[in-house]
């Protein structure tokens, strides 16, 4: 699995990176039909404390995962984004069992 992080008007540290592969890496084992992954980390402009944002939009054969957060750090926003990308793969995957 490929996986493109991407921020928008800064530059995401090292750790903040590492942290994001290694939760989207995880992802795989609920779903091993993932081809590549898009990680967008933004700043919203508004005044509150939750002004990050991740996006994250995983493809597979024919299917496109896709969640987004928004939450005082980035790593709260990729933790809650990758708990709804586990919900919908493991749907998923059970849909394809199924038939």
């Amino acid at each position: 699995m490929t996986i493109n992080i991407q921020s928008v008007h800064f530059d995401a540290d090292k750790k903040l990176i590492d942290f994001i592969n290694d939760k989207v890496k995880k992802l795989n084992t609920y779903y091993e039909g993932i081809i590549t992954s898009e990680v967008t980390l933004k700043l919203d402009k508004n005044s509150n404390n939750e002004n990050k944002i991740a996006e994250i939009k995983m493809n597979s054969k024919g299917h496109e995962f896709f969640a987004k957060k928004q939450c005082a750090s980035f790593e709260e926003a990729t933790d809650l984004s990758c708990d709804a990308l586990k919900s919908q793969l493991k749907k998923h995957k059970e849909k394809i069992q199924s038939h």
